[in-house]
């Protein structure tokens, strides 16, 4: 039974380490994600799954354990999915999944069992509703940490250009998870929100199926687009 969830940006620009010196521009931002993820711990649950977003269709599953690396960006350093050290196969987490296990470290989440899902923008709406109601299905008290950004094509120097209709749908996509909404996340257009470069959508799709039939209310933390890229974070508890 899912019992909350958190939602969070995933640019490695959060990790202070990688933004050097404009690590303060995301500030807020981060400061949102360690609200969401207190919403999290205060919901008690036997277990945690991270989803965020990876490189191939997936999904793909991470133990406890493993390991992220941030030495793509030109920084010395490791982090683990819930825990201080590692313990797994060896497969490394995608970087959005490196970034949660970075907030999980930061915060000192600790106590309860942990594992990752990554799911690629090209995994359907159908496979992400099937893999949301599996992980809801699963016994006990399950808390989401879900990852992804919103559009990178907000402005003339977005990663993606200009795209105008990145603002409409990054709007809808703050609404929805600000109101807890299941039926407006699961109805995004997949082939749009590729074209817009939305790392977001696939995680997004998967809570959307595993809140489906609760009464989970949603909070928005935070939204902006610094660098032209949509950041969102939101609670559902």
């Amino acid at each position: 039974m899912l019992v909350a969830a958190a939602v969070c940006p995933c640019p490695p620009l959060l990790v202070p380490e990688v933004a050097a010196g404009a690590a303060p521009e995301l500030d807020a931002a981060r400061a949102a994600c360690t609200d969401a993820l207190g919403v999290l711990a205060a919901s008690r649950p036997d277990r945690l799954v991270v989803v965020g977003p990876a490189n191939r269709p997936g999904p793909e599953v991470y133990p406890q354990g493993a390991r992220g690396s941030f030495r793509g960006f030109g920084v010395d350093l490791d982090v683990y999915l819930g825990a201080d050290s590692g313990g797994a196969d060896g497969t490394e987490l995608p970087y959005g999944l490196a970034v949660g296990a970075w907030l999980l470290g930061r915060t000192g989440w600790t106590g309860v069992p942990v594992d990752g899902i990554g799911v690629g923008d090209a995994l359907s709406a159908e496979r992400c509703a099937a893999l949301g109601r599996d992980v809801a299905a699963r016994g006990g008290r399950t808390a989401l940490l879900v990852l992804g950004d919103a559009s990178a094509c907000r402005t003339l120097k977005a990663p993606g250009y200009l795209d105008e209709r990145a603002a409409p749908f990054d709007a809808e996509v703050g609404r929805a998870l600000g109101a807890a909404d299941p039926a407006a996340l699961a109805a995004l257009d997949v082939a749009l929100a590729r074209e817009l470069k939305v790392s977001g959508r696939a995680p997004w799709q998967v809570l959307a199926a595993a809140a489906d039939d609760t009464d989970l209310t949603g909070t928005l933390l935070y939204e902006d687009a610094p660098y032209g890229v949509g950041y969102i974070a939101a609670t559902w508890s």
